[in-house]
């Protein structure tokens, strides 16, 4: 039985079937098969170009055409990352039904791989996120408030996220019990009953399915939050800014005092100030590059105006404190990509198969010294914040 390709096939089958029922975030984002690796695999570094959508500014009061040229810009998904898990059976261990075998061996190796993958695309997400809603050391879903959730879905609607049945919220277990303890009517719709024992799945409110993840992120702040302020001239489209005081950490939010994000077609602006991420600290450290770029004019534009010298920069939370940064989302805010490995000419046991867009290959070996197969099962992949807009992290 050992040496026979069906088993192998079986193997390889069982696993993507786990992987699917276990893909509580990876299962909710755009995931990306890329085809032209079918025949002959694909190698870690290769890359996805993914078109961006076109944007334009509206010709107001004049009947004379201002035509716009056409601007074609995309993002690059890097296949980066080749992730596995490795077993061996003896003979009397392959002669289980596979039914026994998925359940003793197969099951707990791919969980273990495929929660490692899923966690940290969830990790690296929502660092890309500037968005951000919550009150900091408060856990959302007391005393019935759950004003940091409808505030998120303000944030998409805000920045134009499809009202569709693709958004979703990812929640730790201590964040969702708080909710469903503070708002116990919130969960009881009975057409969801039948939905009930779905892995993770609890229910579905402020236009998005809940799920519960153990997985999300938990940032840790900066050293040093106080009598932080912009240290530098600030030019249109930048992607940087220096700051005078503060010691800020890579995914951490900030506010420019009355720097407004804008209504992303009209360009009016909005109450609130623009949000912004710091995606890394240069040299020298005190200037840091942030998502989004700020840029003033345009069919880009995003804020109402250029920060100044001496504008006061506020970075919400205490220093040196971790806090939990749960994630709410449009589906099309992330993309999870993989791509075939190939199939090595020596081997006679290997085998790939493809489901919703997840491609792993098992392969399989013979040791005659020990009367042992050793099997492997690989995932070549890459991951990608496409839109960060539509997506804002719900902080406890």
């Amino acid at each position: 039985m050992a040496n026979t390709l069906s088993v192998i096939d079986m193997i390889t089958r069982e696993a993507q079937r786990i992987a699917h029922e276990k893909l509580t975030f990876l299962g909710t984002i755009d995931r990306s098969y890329d085809n032209s690796y079918a025949k002959s695999g694909a190698k870690v570094g290769d890359t996805l170009r993914i078109r961006e959508p076109n944007q334009y500014t509206r010709r107001r009061g004049s009947r004379v055409m201002d035509v716009q040229d056409q601007t074609e810009s995309s993002q690059q998904v890097t296949v980066a990352t080749q992730d596995g898990v490795d077993m061996k059976f003896n003979s009397a261990e392959l002669s289980l039904s596979i039914d026994e075998l998925s359940r003793r061996y197969i099951e707990p190796a791919v969980s273990v791989l495929v929660a490692g993958i899923e966690g940290d695309v969830l990790s690296g997400v929502t660092k890309d996120v500037y968005n951000e809603t919550g009150t900091h050391g408060a856990v959302v879903g007391a005393s019935a408030d759950i004003s940091a959730i409808t505030n998120a879905r303000a944030k998409l609607n805000q920045n134009l996220a499809p009202k569709d049945q693709n958004r979703h919220v990812q929640l730790d277990s201590v964040t969702m019990g708080s909710i469903v303890n503070g708002t116990q009517a919130l969960f009881h719709d009975g057409n969801q009953i039948k939905e009930a024992f779905r892995e993770g799945f609890v229910g579905r409110n402020a236009m998005a399915t809940f799920w519960e993840n153990e997985k999300t992120l938990a940032h840790t702040m900066g050293t040093d939050h106080t009598t932080v302020d912009i240290d530098g001239a600030v030019s249109d489209g930048a992607s940087s800014v220096t700051l005078a005081g503060g010691v800020l950490t890579v995914g951490t939010v900030f506010t420019i005092a009355g720097v407004k994000a804008v209504h992303p077609e009209t360009k009016v602006a909005y109450a609130h100030d623009q949000q912004f991420v710091v995606t890394a600290i240069t040299t020298p450290s005190t200037v840091y590059a942030i998502s989004p770029s700020i840029i003033t004019t345009g069919a880009k534009q995003n804020v109402d105006h250029l920060p100044s010298l001496n504008d006061v920069v506020t970075v919400p939370g205490t220093a040196s404190t971790a806090y939990k940064k749960n994630l709410m989302y449009h589906k099309d805010a992330f993309t999870f990509v993989t791509a075939d490995l190939p199939i090595m000419d020596d081997a006679i046991r290997c085998v790939r198969r493809v489901q919703d867009g997840l491609s792993i290959r098992c392969w399989q070996g013979s040791d005659i010294r020990n009367d042992e197969m050793l099997l492997r099962l690989d995932i070549l992949y890459g991951w990608k914040t496409i839109r960060a807009a539509w997506a804002s992290r719900i902080t406890n």
